[in-house]
């Protein structure tokens, strides 16, 4: 039989007609591959398709042949992504509010090129989940790139800020021209990606969210901050702060429950210390900024948890009540 036109290319097409039509659940004959290979300009004989999967199969793939009722089937097993792990990515993609909608359908469809066109099905149905706000920055992708260049060159950064407005844009703040600061870290904390950076002007660590930064650009200046960063956590950071409001860290103590001991550790994770008070109630010690977001989130757990100290913090709750029921008298 005579080479087609494809002819050297015959093993880099028969792995990829496995990758995309077979799986687990779904074979291909060996008519049907040698058809599929044809499609490509390839021609096979029968007798050497064996030799040609085993090849593949001494490269490293899966190729498995079964008996399926009157013929038999070739399949490729396993991949590097297992379908379930797929939907998790899928899943973490859609849910993502820092990737637009346009980038979320780009980054799924390559996604699907990791599974075969079966399993690709269900990845679609994974995407039809609930509709979430996503944001319209088209230029954060390139922005977290360009972040993490700055903080492994340890130089600092510049950008405008951005703030939605009442016609519903994001629009630069009032008053304020162009931040320049020194970029520490990177993190994602409630489907956002934000700064974690050094602002030498106020002297203190702030986040900013990359999806509201414009105009980014990274300078030659070094960066600044390494007193501030010595012993910093991020992971502490980010249990303390509460929808990302700056402030400062402080350890607050709380009475809970026994019920309500559950909600905390969600929230600031197994290495609190707790101190049972009665065969009922404990007192929990956490770090955490006191914003105006951790005040509302105590309220929302309703009777069994409240704060007991510091005093500071304790008013500041007694302020805030007071505010909320002359605001609804």
């Amino acid at each position: 039989m005579a080479g087609g036109d494809n002819q050297k290319l015959k093993m880099l097409y028969l792995a990829d007609i496995f990758r995309r039509y077979t799986d687990n659940e779904n074979g291909l004959t060996c008519k049907e591959i040698i058809k599929k290979l044809e499609d490509c300009g390839v021609n096979v004989e029968r007798k050497t398709f064996g030799e040609d999967y085993k090849l593949l199969n001494e490269y490293g793939f899966d190729i498995i042949k079964e008996n399926k009722g009157r013929q038999i089937e070739y399949k490729l097993l396993n991949r590097s992504f297992e379908l379930a792990e797929l939907k998790l990515l899928v899943d973490s993609v859609q849910a993502a509010k820092f990737i637009t909608d346009a980038k979320s359908d780009m980054l799924i469809k390559k996604l699907e090129t990791l599974c075969s066109e079966h399993e690709a099905k269900q990845l679609q149905r994974q995407v039809f989940i609930s509709g979430r706000v996503k944001t319209e920055n088209k230029m954060v992708f390139n922005y977290v790139d360009l972040l993490h260049a700055a903080i492994t060159e340890g130089v600092q950064v510049a950008f405008e800020y951005l703030q939605w407005d009442i016609t519903g844009t994001l629009s630069p703040r009032p008053g304020r021209g162009s931040y320049q600061i020194s970029p520490w870290g990177l993190l994602w904390d409630d489907e956002y990606y934000y700064l974690i950076a050094y602002d030498a002007k106020a002297d203190m660590i702030k986040h900013y969210r990359v999806d509201k930064m414009k105009n980014l650009t990274k300078l030659e200046e070094p960066r600044l901050g390494q007193e501030a960063f010595r012993d910093f956590d991020i992971a502490r950071y980010s249990k303390a702060v509460f929808g990302m409001f700056s402030g400062e860290i402080t350890k607050v103590t709380l009475e809970c429950e026994n019920k309500m001991i559950g909600i905390i550790i969600d929230r600031f994770g197994t290495g609190i210390n707790i101190y049972p008070t009665d065969k009922d109630h404990v007192k929990v010690h956490v770090d955490v900024i006191p914003s105006g977001q951790f005040l509302g989130w105590i309220m929302s757990l309703g009777q069994g948890v409240k704060i007991v100290g510091p005093e500071a913090v304790v008013q500041k709750m007694r302020s805030e009540l007071k505010r909320m029921t002359e605001e609804y008298n």
